[in-house]
């Protein structure tokens, strides 16, 4: 299927890696322009490099932490006008709420919800004014079903789904569409590293993790990023503008409800 957004320009945030590397690879194999934004500027040039090679489409990079006000900056100067916006950030800590510090709920809250706020509120009155816009937030499965000890990030993303809600249905008579994608597990650097009892990537102990995650999950298998990817692109697509203001989770099937 053609996509039909040849040629258009995206921003992608936290593309170095994982679910958002996916994503821009997506994207640049349908012909589109690709900004990747990442905090390591040796990892997005190395990303960079391999999403040119693959695809052969135009990648720039932006470095810098797009949880700033900086970083925000430096992304839009390089992409200034995206018809695609892809917003990703990290996770929070897990652990105990009753722990947690102003300062780091402060963190997951600007990470997680008013950083796509921010990059949302910067580019949608340009894709209105053109009548063509696709934001894809990744998000989590959390804001099915929150995870427990995972509450900086089940309120974070919670509070930017319900943002999303809103917003996504004042601006769709202009072609600009918004949506979440919940991720359940990939096989990721990070899900490895989470999987991992040291500060270092164990593989041995992520595939058992991973194995025992799946033994959970009805289509018995963690996600591949290059799904996660492809679901990114058609949400960007010219199809896909009678889908607004939805949570797609993608989970393999690991969230049992009938809505």
């Amino acid at each position: 299927m053609d996509l039909g957004i040849s040629g258009r320009n995206a921003l992608v945030c936290g593309a170095s890696a994982g679910l958002g590397y996916a994503c821009a690879n997506a994207l640049a194999h349908e012909g589109v322009a690709v900004t990747i934004t990442g905090r390591d500027v040796v990892k997005l040039e190395a990303a960079a490099d391999r999403l040119r090679a693959e695809t052969g489409a135009k990648i720039t990079i932006a470095a810098g932490d797009i949880t700033t006000e900086e970083g925000r900056a430096a992304a839009l100067a390089v992409c200034p006008a995206p018809d695609i916006l892809v917003t990703n950030a990290g996770g929070p800590p897990s652990g105990d709420f009753r722990q947690f510090t102003d300062v780091q709920w402060q963190a997951a809250l600007n990470a997680n919800m008013l950083t796509p706020i921010a990059l949302i509120r910067a580019v949608v009155d340009g894709m209105v004014a053109r009548r063509f816009g696709r934001i894809v937030n990744i998000t989590s499965a959390a804001v099915k079903a929150p995870m427990q000890g995972l509450t900086l990030s089940n309120t974070a993303r919670t509070g930017l789904t319900g943002f999303v809600a809103g917003v996504s249905r004042e601006v769709a008579w202009a072609n600009v569409i918004i949506n979440n994608i919940l991720p359940g597990p990939f096989d990721t650097g990070r899900l490895r590293r989470n999987l991992s009892p040291g500060p270092e990537i164990d593989n041995q102990a992520a595939e058992r993790g991973m194995a025992a995650w799946a033994a959970r999950i009805p289509a018995r298998r963690v996600g591949n990023p290059a799904e996660f990817g492809a679901a990114c692109a058609f949400l960007c697509s010219a199809h896909a503008g009678f889908i607004v203001g939805q949570n797609i989770l993608l989970d393999g099937g690991e969230f049992n409800s009938t809505m």
